[in-house]
């Protein structure tokens, strides 16, 4: 039986997906083709997953920031103690034990330091407050000599007693008092989180590296413990380099401090030495205000003297003294210390300028192993300059010069001699 026009129509236009409206030249009925394609909704439906796990993501991150910067100085701090705790295991004692006993040294040393500055600064607070009627009487004679004014200490504790200033300033901080209690709790709570982590850290440093290369295959899991001495070696020298150049700055300003007849010198030159070296940015700033304010209860002459020290002493540390240091112990250049040291500042605040110079050195020093190097050639503008008696002399080449800029047909006297 011949199949009819409308049964050959419907053959024509059946397609896999169905049945597809009929199309033609328009004006004969032909309906056009509007359906969806069947892949655009899955198509949407995962660009929409794909952009909430991303805001998820990033919400997550920006969350826990604070927890992965603790995570990260607690990792440096346990590389930079892991020689001690190695040696220490190393004769037979327990890594737990071994890192216990490094870290309740230094917690002792901490809180001996931190008690004896602090005894030492209430003390001179103490004679600071005592003795202001005197610098205030001193002050008050300085300017009436040289302005001819008829000031009194009386008028002016009144004026400062009953100034506005001063009861802005004691109203914002009696409200502020709260505010600085949950800083100083948060502060204390960090220092306690990256102590927990360094803490585990080292000591099971051996479990997580296995834990570590259990994952890889053997080629990889080679690399991953070189890296990992490496780490180990280059956060060891920065941290060496750190405290020769605070042992440096201590003993000069001790020289000082000592010369100057100001008391607490020894203290004094240990809080500039450490706090100067172990805390960026600010750290010269406030290693340097103390020993001013302890010099100005001596004589305010003495705090100027401190203060021009402090700079002097500032600029050739950084452009001389921490540049050599620095690029012997974790073998970088000058400039590379210094430019990873700005660039770990813009990225993680003080954070990133403490770890930036060994986690920079690391990386280099992993990266070396796969930079294949070629020897030198003996080509002298590698060193910067000629070999001698190389090229034509100075002479010469002032004598060519010469040559061209004389005008054609014109000879030297010699030559002259010589044609007649």
């Amino acid at each position: 039986m011949a199949p009819t026009d409308e049964s050959g129509q419907a053959a024509q236009h059946a397609s896999p997906l169905g049945a597809t409206p009929p199309t033609g030249p328009p004006g004969e009925g032909a309906v056009p083709n509007t359906r969806m394609p069947r892949w655009l909704p899955r198509a949407m439906v995962l660009a929409l997953a794909l952009i909430a796990v991303f805001q998820l993501g990033s919400w997550a991150f920006h969350q826990l920031i604070g927890l992965l910067i603790n995570i990260l100085i607690a990792f440096f701090l346990a590389l930079a103690i892991e020689p001690a705790v190695s040696k220490m295991a190393a004769r037979g004692m327990r890594r737990g034990l071994a890192t216990f006993l490094v870290f309740f040294g230094v917690l002792i040393v901490t809180a001996g330091f931190v008690t004896l500055l602090g005894s030492m600064l209430a003390g001179q607070i103490i004679k600071i407050v005592e003795d202001f009627p005197n610098y205030l009487d001193s002050v008050i004679a300085w300017i009436n000599g040289h302005f001819h004014t008829e000031l009194k200490r009386v008028d002016v504790q009144e004026g400062l007693l009953r100034s506005d200033w001063l009861r802005n300033y004691v109203r914002n901080s009696a409200t502020g008092v709260l505010d600085v209690s949950a800083q100083v709790l948060g502060g204390l709570f960090q220092l306690l989180t990256i102590v927990l982590f360094s803490f585990y850290f080292a000591a099971d440093g051996p479990r997580l590296r296995r834990t570590i290369c259990s994952v890889l295959p053997p080629a990889r899991q080679a690399e991953v413990l070189r890296a990992w001495e490496i780490a180990v070696d280059k956060t060891g020298g920065y941290i060496y380099s750190r405290g020769l150049m605070a042992l440096i700055s201590g003993v000069a300003h001790f020289i000082l401090l000592q010369a100057l007849d100001v008391p607490y010198a020894p203290v004094l030159a240990v809080w500039v030495g450490l706090v100067s070296q172990f805390i960026p940015t600010i750290g010269t700033y406030l290693a340097g205000a103390l020993p001013m304010l302890v010099a100005f209860t001596v004589d305010p002459w003495y705090a100027l003297w401190v203060l021009v020290f402090v700079v002097i002493y500032q600029q050739f540390e950084n452009y001389v003294l921490q540049p050599k240091l620095t690029s012997k112990t974790v073998d970088i250049h000058p400039a590379v210390a210094f430019g990873s040291v700005i660039a770990g500042t813009a990225l993680l605040g003080a954070v990133g300028a403490l770890i930036a110079i060994p986690a920079v050195a690391t990386l280099q020093a992993f990266l070396g192993a796969y930079v294949k190097r070629y020897a030198v050639t003996d080509d002298p503008r590698v060193h910067g300059h000629r070999k001698r008696g190389e090229g034509p002399s100075p002479l010469i080449r002032a004598r060519a010069l010469w040559e061209r800029r004389r005008p054609p047909g014109t000879h030297d006297s010699d030559d002259g001699d010589s044609s007649s």
